[in-house]
Parts: C-alpha cells; structure tokens; sequence
C-alpha cells in the first residue's frame, strides 16, 4: 500500500484513495474542506471560550467517541480550567447513513451529580444521537450539561438541538479526518475532507 502524504492531497484537492488510503477496501474520493491551519484557529478559539466561561470551576469532559478522541485530545491541552475527562460510545451510523436508532456501547465512569459537564462531539449532524446523549446525561443530575462540537451541520438537524460552543458550521455532506471516518477509514488524515464519491467494498 503506498502511503498518503498530505501535500499530495492538497496539491490535487481531489484523490483516489482506493490504493493510498485503504488497499482493496473500497473507492473514496476526497475533497478538502478545512485544513490542519484551519482546525488549530477553530479549536483554540473554543478552548479560549470554555475557558473563560467555565473559570473557577471544574469540568467534566464527556468525550463521545471514537470521532472525538483527536479533537479533545487538542482541546483538552489547551484549557486553563482543571478537567477531568471520561468517554461515552454511542452507535447509530454505518456507512454515510444514520440508522436513527442510537444505543451506549460505552457509559462513562465517571459520578456525574453535582458536576459541570461538557460534551465533547466531533460533530453535530441530525441531532438524534445528542438528544439521546444529553436525556441520558441529564437523568444523573448534573450541575449543569453543555455540549462542544468542532463540526455543526445546522443544515441537517432532525431535531431541535443546539450546540453551546461550535467551531466549524458547515455545509459540507459525509466528512472525513481529523478522527472522523467512514466505516473505521480516514481518522488519521490530519486535516477534513468530503466525501465526493464512495464505492463499497461490497459493490
């Protein structure tokens, strides 16, 4: 498998990524969206934020995995509040679609009554999957519950729900890198794609 360099990916926009991405596993092509530049501005922008608002307090991260894990392990670094972080897994996608129902595969361990809690999401799209996050989250008696995406797709929402801090709205379809993935592929790009064409390994 020849290996993907960012560069290259820049410099064309758009690639294949049958061989340098993913071998046999299928067909994606990719168009840049936000690069690594663009990304680092946005995130410590909302660090800045959360810092400020939650000044003199503790926090409890929720990180919603696995799209989070990169941009709160970015996010985390830059705070100046003390935190302490935990993971939940949630599971409703496969492929590019929602199956709209959502189920814990992964609870947090964390004592949640009585604290300051934020959710941690790589990015907001129908908002079922949150809903369902936050009712369970609010059921254990928080001080409070606020939520954090690095990507808001507004234009999508089935569900009336909002994000407290946000660092990309965007209108972009299926995106890919920077920990978000299409079927376990493209985490480790280190800047977000869209997903401009995709062939399945089973077609």
């Amino acid at each position: 498998m020849t290996p993907i360099h960012l560069s290259d990916i820049e410099q064309n926009r758009v690639i294949s990524s049958s061989v340098r991405l993913h071998g046999e596993d299928g067909n994606i092509q990719l168009r840049l969206l936000y690069t690594k530049e663009k990304i680092a501005s946005s995130v410590k922008r909302l660090a800045e934020e959360i810092s400020r608002d939650y000044s003199g307090k503790e926090l409890l991260l929720v990180v919603v995995l696995k799209g989070a894990f990169v941009f709160a392990a970015d996010l985390v670094r830059m705070l100046t509040v003390p935190v302490e972080v935990d993971f939940v897994k949630l599971k409703s996608y496969q492929g590019k679609e929602s199956s709209g129902r959502v189920i814990i595969t992964r609870d947090l361990e964390a004592c949640v009554e009585g604290r300051h809690l934020l959710v941690v999401e790589d990015i907001i799209d129908t908002g079922i999957s949150l809903e369902f996050l936050n009712r369970h989250l609010s059921d254990r008696g928080p001080r409070s519950l606020r939520v954090c995406t690095l990507i808001d797709k507004v234009e999508r929402r089935k569900i009336a729900i909002e994000a407290d801090y946000a660092g990309i709205v965007s209108k972009g379809g299926f995106l890919v890198g920077y920990g978000l993935d299409l079927d376990e592929s493209c985490r480790e790009l280190d800047a977000i794609y869209e997903v401009t064409e995709y062939l399945s390994p089973e077609v």
